[in-house]
């Protein structure tokens, strides 16, 4: 156990392709006694199994050797310590070539390498003990994909990172563990707290899911995004851990961005899931049930974070083959570029005659992010992309091949951007469900050569979980008011939002500004309401929770990103862009709330 008071822990990286001078200036930026990185989401995986398909040697984040290299001169044994998951599916290649180069560099380090989430061995025995393994999002039966699959990982926790850390690791690298583990790991390490300190744990992990995603909590991806002062030299958040399970939330003095209530809620609420029952190996979260205070200039408090014990199960992310995709791009330029756009999609589909899985026409700068829901008027010029998707690769090639020629035989003012469509394998992700007793992992230190095997956490059970968070000033509903002078406004008036993915299912958070505003949402933006003002793209249940201490609604959209992943056609397979379209709602409300 730590004897200090209060551990510093910043992230320097929200996924692959983040700002690669990021963990460099989070280094020198000033104190920090821990580094984490996440570089892995499910898209990020079916990626990661492509590579090491093609060469065993890869599986894992390339990118993170170059930015370790950068630090390395300035780090010495006493910190800050760098966590990481890096790793992908090959966590063991990563961390020994982590260890060559900083031989070649002549620095000698103390490398941990977390094993035991790959289960894709493992597969057969699962079943034969009676896991369904069944798409916990779907319903739908493993037999349907058993032939296909490429790679299965399970979500680890925290435990085994800090078993590396017990053992002087400065460098620890993961594969697939939760996106918070390697955020609630330190504090954890450092106080001593224990695998029934429920409270604190859930504390760490809504700490480390404001962390995960990188600047996303320090003004990137702001819908008030005026607000932030710059862009330029981006601040990544850093958080202030105490023993007894508070943070503050802030970032590097002089650094650009922003740390308010709007940067920080709007990373909270993003793909949050139930608010009450946010799941993890090491603890459920409760994210209603904690206190928030913007204490100014740059700093947020969160304190009295409430949980109870984790489930039984662990969350497995099974990568397979899907069939095959394409999709190619024309500039279509006005007049009537929209009735243009709309018959070029048509000729193509008549002229192939192939009934493919999936086909999709979007006009981008017309209707690609906010589908359904458009503006009227004619755009100058429209990029029209259109995509199909089939598990014969011979149809898609079809679509391919006739595609270039829509530009000498169709309609006027047509261009063709880039070259013919290209096929691509569609690697599909399936989400399941096994006993968390049924998975083991191991702590490898590759100098020496140690393993150390990692039990599955004994816990209290018994202990009574934690209550419904209790909001200090809890919003009374009322129908009533509000009555006076009413105006037609959009959503985003009195609100805003951020959106994400989980598979095919979309999160959308919507937080009121104001008590009033999150009085109103409460008993006029139904599921209903947001079910129909996405008809056009969402096809399965929406459901809707309450976040009353963040004065915010979440609602997840199923079946709304067209598979999601590498396996959707569409141009946002992600939802980053339906928080906007929901805040471009017109709403009636009462004057005095907009004003």
């Amino acid at each position: 156990m730590s004897s200090k008071d209060c551990i510093r822990v910043g992230n320097a990286g929200g996924y692959w392709g983040d700002d690669p001078t990021a963990l460099l200036r989070q280094v020198q930026g000033g104190p920090l006694d821990y580094v984490t990185q996440d570089f892995l989401a499910e898209i990020t995986m079916s990626i990661l199994q492509k590579q090491k398909s093609r060469d065993p040697a890869l599986g894992y984040a390339t990118d993170f050797l170059d930015q370790v290299k950068s630090i390395l001169p300035l780090i010495d044994q006493t910190g800050p310590r760098i966590i990481s998951n890096a790793g992908g599916i090959n966590p063991l290649a990563c961390g020994k070539k982590l260890e060559e180069t900083a031989t070649e560099m002549g620095k000698t380090i103390k490398t941990a390498v977390v094993l035991g989430d790959d289960l894709l061995s493992e597969l057969d025995s699962l079943i034969e003990s009676g896991l369904s393994l069944r798409n916990m999002e779907t319903g739908q039966g493993f037999h349907e994909i058993g032939n296909r699959v490429l790679s299965a990982n399970a979500y680890l926790g925290s435990t085994p990172v800090i078993r590396a850390l017990e053992q002087g690791a400065q460098f620890v690298i993961t594969g697939r563990v939760t996106d918070t583990a390697i955020a609630a790991a330190p504090p954890a390490f450092e106080f001593g707290w224990n695998q029934g300190d429920f409270d604190q744990l859930a504390s760490a992990v809504i700490a480390g899911h404001i962390l995960e995603c990188g600047a996303h909590s320090t003004g990137g991806n702001m819908i008030n995004w005026e607000d932030v002062p710059s862009f330029q030299n981006m601040g990544y958040p850093i958080v202030e851990f105490f023993q007894n399970g508070s943070f503050v939330v802030t970032k590097h003095p002089g650094t650009g961005g922003i740390v308010n209530r709007e940067s920080v809620v709007s990373q909270l609420v993003y793909e949050m899931g139930d608010p009450q029952r946010y799941l993890t190996p090491d603890v459920t979260a409760d994210f209603t049930s904690f206190e928030f205070e913007d204490l100014g200039n740059d700093r947020v408090r969160i304190s009295r974070a409430r949980g109870s014990p984790p489930p039984e199960t662990l969350k497995v992310s099974i990568s397979y083959h899907d069939g095959y995709k394409a999709h190619g791009y024309l500039v279509v330029s006005s007049p009537r570029s929209i009735a243009k756009s709309q018959k070029i999609a048509d000729i193509l589909w008549q002229r192939l005659a192939i009934d493919f899985e999936e086909k999709i026409a979007e006009m981008i700068g017309y209707d690609s992010c906010h589908q359904g829901i458009v503006l009227s008027g004619d755009p100058p010029e429209v990029l029209l992309r259109l995509g199909v998707r089939d598990g014969n690769k011979d149809k898609v090639a079809e679509f391919a091949k006739s595609f270039t020629s829509l530009i000498l035989n169709t309609v006027s003012g047509v261009a063709i951007v880039g070259a013919r469509p290209r096929i691509q394998e569609v690697i599909a992700y399936w989400p399941c469900l096994v006993p968390a007793d049924r998975v083991s992992s191991e702590v490898i230190l590759l100098r020496s050569g140690q393993t150390i095997a990692v039990s599955s956490p004994i816990l209290d059970l018994t202990r009574e979980g934690a209550q419904a968070g209790q909001l200090p000033f809890p919003p009374p509903r009322s129908k009533s008011e509000g009555a006076g002078e009413m105006i037609t406004v959009p959503l985003r008036r009195f609100c805003y939002a951020r959106s994400g993915d989980k598979g095919d299912t979309c999160n959308i958070g919507v937080v009121a500004r104001t008590q009033t505003g999150y009085r109103w949402l409460l008993d006029n933006l139904t599921a209903v309401r947001v079910k129909t003002f996405f008809s056009e793209i969402c096809k399965g249940e929406v459901i809707r929770y309450e976040v009353p201490n963040l004065m915010a609604l979440n609602f997840l959209l199923s079946n709304a990103l067209g598979g999601g992943g590498t396996a959707s056609l569409r141009v946002d397979p992600q939802g980053k862009a339906m928080a906007e379209a929901l805040l471009n709602m017109e709403v009636t409300v009462p004057i005095d709330l907009v004003d």
